[in-house]
């Protein structure tokens, strides 16, 4: 067991060191390809074979997901009739680790007679790939860093590491934000996150518990219960917010000596009570509850009038805990 965990981490290192290795060896040629993909006004098409095709997808993605229009074209589907998806505004990121992968070379042609730029990831300069594109980026991995020297495990690594640093470079020139991102993942949990809010969870109208100050308390907790939310919203006279009443209150309240049930519910309350607003982030009013370990809390409109209850369910519900 020590020997296969002494494997696992040497090839770890491994990749940790190559990829390092190729950070170093970057030059100014990244920027050029940061600009080709910057300035593309059509796709960033990325293609490629076998495993190093499986990273080129995932690079293409996110890109995609980044502000980058991206797709990925499998070499061999492209050279049997894909090739349809290409246009004159594109730009190519190829990638291949011997550069001479026969499936991607059969392509190049046909970029050059739509003259596309040529982006090439590539462990071998003076292959045709190399030779061909207009920018290279150089993945090469020593010799002895891989089984048998032909599995790519490393040079995977390396490639990868190399098209998500390109991602994130455009993150930074694009000036591209949190919430851009989250508008691409609006079924995900940042983009729930991020673009949910209060107003959109919250129980209104008639679903929105609130009593007024003076009433007694036994009409106060059945009232709570027809609710189902365990809580309501206690308001004066003139329909402000002074204040919520939960179960934890009401366990409280009964542990009270004397008559309890004809109080007024301002006397079971918990006064000036956390509140949120509807326009409020979901995810805002999440920390706001952590934060003070409630489970509930009250919303309100410009003069404090209560127009929502949001319950802690009601974030688990919608994606935003997680």
């Amino acid at each position: 067991m020590k020997n296969l965990l002494k494997e696992f981490r040497r090839e770890m290192r491994l990749a940790a060191e190559a990829i390092n290795m190729a950070a170093e060896r970057i030059d100014e040629n990244i920027e050029k390809a940061i600009e080709l993909i910057y300035n593309c006004r059509g796709k960033t098409v990325v293609t490629g074979m076998g495993k190093t095709g499986i990273i080129g997808r995932k690079i293409s993605a996110t890109l995609a997901s980044t502000g980058s229009t991206s797709i990925f074209l499998h070499a061999a589907e492209g050279i049997h009739g894909d090739l349809g998806i290409l246009n004159k505004e594109d730009v190519v990121l190829a990638i291949s680790y011997s550069g001479n992968t026969q499936e991607l070379i059969s392509l190049i042609p046909y970029f050059k007679f739509l003259k596309l730029p040529i982006i090439a990831i590539t462990g071998n300069r003076d292959s045709q790939l190399a030779k061909n594109a207009d920018v290279v980026l150089n993945s090469e991995v020593p010799q002895g860093y891989e089984p048998f020297g032909l599995i790519p495990t490393v040079s995977t690594a390396v490639s990868l590491a190399i098209g998500d640093a390109l991602a994130v470079a455009l993150i930074k020139k694009r000036n591209f934000q949190i919430e851009d991102f989250a508008r691409f993942h609006p079924g995900g949990t940042i983009g729930k996150k991020l673009l949910l809010t209060v107003g959109d969870l919250m129980h209104s109208g008639k679903a929105n518990p609130v009593v007024n100050s003076q009433v007694v308390m036994k009409k106060v907790i059945p009232y709570m219960t027809s609710m189902g939310l365990g809580c309501t919203s206690v308001v004066d006279d003139e329909d402000i917010l002074i204040g919520i009443i939960t179960d934890g209150d009401l366990r409280r309240l009964m542990s009270r000596e004397g008559e309890i049930l004809n109080l007024p519910a301002e006397e079971a309350m918990t006064a000036k009570p956390k509140f949120s607003r509807e326009n409020t982030l979901a995810v805002e009013a999440l920390n706001l509850m952590e934060d003070f370990k409630i489970t509930m809390i009250p919303v309100v409109d410009s003069n404090l009038k209560p127009v929502g209850m949001l319950h802690m369910h009601d974030l688990i519900r919608a994606g935003v805990v997680g």
